[in-house]
């Protein structure tokens, strides 16, 4: 299914790397989702004073954990996390030997990653607008 043709037909390459990237940016919206709830309620030692939301990554000692989670996931992304051309995109191993990486469940962590995607999308549009972080836009 691709209604705007981006993968002309017959493009395995091409196709390959539009799924790569909607994969990573799956679980990188599902990751971000997911903490922009918890960051409302926890906070490590040390930054306690950070604010949650969007906040965080200007102010001090939070903008600092930010180019440190940048710098070490780019190093996973150039050298440990490398995509290889006999396994499908995205698949990384079984590292805790649960055998559940199956296709089934390739396609609930593709379809939640689509989700999570307008999910952080969403909960960045309403701070922008609000300046409130994900849980104060519930009311909490």
């Amino acid at each position: 299914f691709d209604p705007a043709g981006f993968c002309k037909k017959g493009d395995e390459k091409g196709f390959r790397n539009f799924r790569t990237a909607e994969i990573k940016h799956g679980r990188v919206a599902m990751m971000a989702a997911l903490g922009a709830v918890v960051q409302h309620f926890v906070k490590f030692p040390g930054f306690q004073d950070v604010p949650s939301g969007l906040g965080a990554v200007s102010a001090p000692p939070g903008s600092y954990g930010f180019i440190a989670l940048f710098a070490i996931t780019g190093a996973l992304e150039l050298g440990v996390w490398t995509e290889s051309d006999d396994k499908a995109p995205g698949d990384f191993g079984d590292p805790l030997g649960l055998n559940q990486y199956n296709e089934d469940t390739r396609n609930r962590e593709l379809n939640n990653g689509r989700f999570a995607m307008f999910s952080a999308l969403g909960v960045i549009a309403a701070e922008l607008v609000t300046g409130k972080d994900a849980v104060e836009q519930l009311g909490f």
